[in-house]
């Protein structure tokens, strides 16, 4: 509902659905509906590409032309993906020290 209504008429809310507008929709990178773009120099640099892309189930369309330099950015953005860093919890005043020393946290390395 609407903060601003007049008469006392309600805006309806649109329907996605009705406009072609699919919310849900979501096509990956190297599928068969948006295959990967890569070009090579060579016909051995292709094979191991196909071979790496098999491996990892996806799909490509790899061209070779060696009077260009080669351009596999799309497929190094799906291998390196950022992983969340993790930091090591540390210790608490009164907690036994980590190193191993029997001794409280704050009295031996805090």
């Amino acid at each position: 509902m609407s903060k601003f209504f007049y008469k006392g008429k309600i805006e309806k809310r649109p329907k996605y659905e009705s406009f072609g507008f699919s919310t849900k929709r979501n096509i990956k990178p190297g599928s068969a509906e948006k295959p990967l773009q890569l070009r090579v120099q060579t016909e051995a640099r292709k094979l191991e590409l196909e071979t790496q892309l098999s491996e990892l189930q996806l799909i490509a369309n790899i061209v070779l032309a060696p009077e260009t330099e080669e351009d596999i950015q799309a497929l190094k953005v799906l291998l390196d993906t950022p992983q969340t860093a993790t930091f090591d919890k540390t210790p608490k005043r009164n907690d036994p020290c980590h190193c191993g020393s029997g001794k409280k946290y704050k009295k031996c390395c805090g």
